[in-house]
């Protein structure tokens, strides 16, 4: 049959079944494809700088891992983490009544997100995966997405969000998967990579008769042979989830046998665990304690909730391929849960502590008490105009057009598990720290000019591997997320390409209007920031656990009178909140005496030891130091002296947040 070409003014014309209708398309300015912490942020930024927006998420669920279990937030520094991804941190800390929080539920995380698609009104359409993307002249012009129905969406600007860059794809961008050579951005970490962390000790036999290689090798392990150290190849390193149980009884749903399940791919364990010191539950995986009788379950050790060499596949697959690679990750981590409470082989010690821990009655009720994002520690990586690399992270190559900080250590969990010497190894795994923050280059979340012109990648980025292993935090994809609509609103008002942006002036929106709302900017005074304090007396300076690049320390328990005097510069007279940020460290002075002059009079103000904590990966906490009035000019500090003291003094960094 012969179809006539019909035209019909802004409309599309889609083959469904044999017939062929018309869609309208939907328009906006800015089309954000993945519900992921980096696509609500991104959403939530644009609106408020006042352009229509859509958010598309694939998932029903939006917030990506940040509500997906992985509430023991992986931070590196907090000076680092700015904007509204910050403000999402002080909303959790409003939760559970504190300034900020970084560790947190999953159910409290969804909320908070919520709050930001309502308070913009951000459309979202649910359990839309992306079909195919037009573009013409180096622009996408639309993008057909698919769910329930068929929708296509013409947009000035496009935001890639997604863990999988999809979008990026589909728009012909360049990207890389795996792990590049060492030679081709000159860098140590990168490659085939054989270290002592989260690997098997020496002896443990990877055959199913043990001795015997004609039997076969253990489920999980790869026939493959070990490459040299450095060798680039397209290995992605594994995937797990970030678990979320409780021992709180009435809140308890019993862990059973999950489908598919088969002790034999645990044999490993068994065999490992005898080379273990009096192993516990804590021995096999990291169990962070959430709030709430909760836990954030991660991998630990040579043997755990990573499935090791099983997501090859995942980058490149359809999503029904991803979907089943992602039910054999959930079957195995289930029946990980299960082998460890019930197989009768596993030590009785072992089994008792994980039957204490059930999946918690309150969390993810709709996908059966189970998380529904699997962490796609990386997918897709693009190849853009700048590639960040080790250098960056080291702070041998410095950038002048950063629009977000990032500080985590290089971070790659293992990406195989092969036979060394007769014995069973893994390989992939880096840990690699002990750099300060250090900024991400606006060019690392735009393509060449060449493959798109309308197109930010704030997820998906261009980085190396190892890299990229840096950067791929939550907090810093939400500040990049917000980064990329800013830059989004400057590209459409300036009818410039992504390419052609001022990144000044993104750079200046993002420190001018923090909160995208026009609200007072925050005061931040650190000890690093020479031109705003004032030393007395000799401190030490350590460049650890701290907020910023490092902190004081004074040793002498007031044997000489030292102090730090913190000058911010107040605009005009106004109202206050102030709070010092006190690293928590050992021989910590009992009392330490802050004292602030607001200009016109004197208050001094003890910080009692015990009210510094440990949250998290971080080594303190903000203290509250009270709501002040404080005047313009310099007559304005806060000081923090070693006077009094029996202990440790610590000077870091002052906060000052209007009211």
């Amino acid at each position: 049959m012969l179809l006539k070409k019909v035209m019909l003014p802004a409309c599309v014309l889609l083959l469904a079944g044999h017939s062929l209708f018309a869609v309208t398309p939907r328009e906006v300015d800015v089309c954000i494809y993945g519900g992921t912490s980096a696509g609500v942020i991104a959403a939530y930024t644009a609106k408020q700088l006042h352009k229509t927006v859509l958010l598309i998420s694939p998932d029903k669920h939006l917030g990506g891992l940040t509500t997906g279990g992985l509430g023991y937030t992986d931070i590196g520094n907090k000076s680092a983490i700015t904007g509204i991804s910050r403000d999402f941190y002080r909303r959790i800390g409003q939760h559970y009544g504190k300034l900020e929080q970084w560790i947190f539920e999953p159910h409290v995380a969804a909320d908070i997100f919520q709050q930001y698609i309502n308070a913009a009104k951000v459309n979202v359409l649910y359990e839309y995966q992306l079909g195919s993307v037009r573009k013409k002249n180096g622009y996408i012009t639309d993008i057909t997405v698919k769910g329930r129905t068929s929708e296509v969406v013409k947009a000035k600007m496009f935001i890639d969000c997604s863990y999988e860059g999809d979008l990026m794809a589909k728009a012909g961008v360049a990207y890389t998967v795996g792990r590049e050579a060492n030679s081709l951005y000159h860098e140590t970490y990168n490659g085939v990579q054989m270290m002592h962390e989260h690997q098997f000790p020496d002896g443990v036999d990877p055959y199913k008769i043990p001795g015997k290689p004609e039997s076969g090798l253990l489920w999980g392990i790869s026939p493959a042979t070990l490459d040299a150290p450095g060798t680039g190849d397209k290995k992605v390193q594994a995937y797990n989830y970030r678990i979320c149980l409780t021992n709180q009884p009435n809140n308890q749903i019993p862990i059973t046998k999950p489908e598919d399940y088969d002790p034999s791919r645990y044999e490993l364990l068994l065999r490992l665990l005898p080379k273990l010191n009096a192993p516990t539950l804590n021995t096999i995986m990291i169990i962070s304690s959430m709030p709430g009788g909760k836990t954030d379950i991660n991998n630990k050790g040579a043997f755990s909730t990573d499935m090791i060499g099983m997501n090859y596949d995942y980058p490149e697959a359809d999503y029904a391929g991803r979907q089943r690679i992602i039910k054999a990750h959930e079957n195995y981590t289930k029946g990980l849960l299960y082998f460890i409470g019930h197989d009768e082989r596993m030590p009785e010690q072992l089994r008792k502590e994980m039957l204490t821990w059930s999946y918690p009655k309150d969390e993810y009720a709709d996908n059966g008490h189970w998380s529904p994002q699997m962490y796609v520690r990386e997918v897709r990586r693009m190849v853009g105009a700048y590639v960040m690399t080790q250098a960056n992270c080291e702070g041998h190559e410095k950038i002048n057009d950063g629009i977000g900080m990032a500080a985590y250590t290089m971070d790659s969990h293992n990406c195989q598990r092969i036979v060394v010497n007769g014995m069973v190894k893994n390989e992939g795994d880096v840990q690699k720290g002990g750099f300060g923050p250090y900024p991400v280059s606006y060019r690392a979340i735009i393509p060449k000019a060449s493959d798109c012109k309308n197109l930010l990648v704030p997820v998906c980025l261009s980085a190396s591997h190892i890299a990229y292993g840096s950067i791929r935090m939550e907090p810093v994809f939400m500040v990049l997320g917000q980064s990329a609509a800013t830059a989004a609103a400057v590209a459409i008002d300036g009818h410039a390409s992504v390419q052609e942006v001022d990144v000044t002036a993104v750079q200046r929106m993002l420190k001018e209007n923090p909160l995208a709302n026009n609200s007072k900017p925050e005061i931040l005074v650190d000890n690093d920031d020479e031109a705003h304090v004032v030393k007395s007396g000799s401190w030490n300076r350590v460049t650890w656990g701290g907020y910023g690049p490092s902190f004081l320390e004074d040793t002498s328990k007031g044997a000489t009178d030292k102090f730090m005097r913190f000058l911010p510069e107040v605009p005009a007279q106004g109202r206050y909140k102030v709070y010092a940020y006190i690293p928590r460290v050992p021989n910590h002075a009992t009392v330490t005496w802050v004292k602030i002059n607001n200009g016109q009079q004197e208050t001094r103000i003890p910080v009692k030891s015990e009210s510094v904590k440990v949250e998290g990966q971080t080594s303190g906490e903000w203290v509250d130091l009270g709501a002040h009035t404080l005047s313009a000019g310099k007559n304005t500090y806060v000081e923090i002296s070693n006077r009094e003291s029996d202990g440790v003094v610590v000077a870091d960094a002052i906060l000052f947040i209007p009211e």
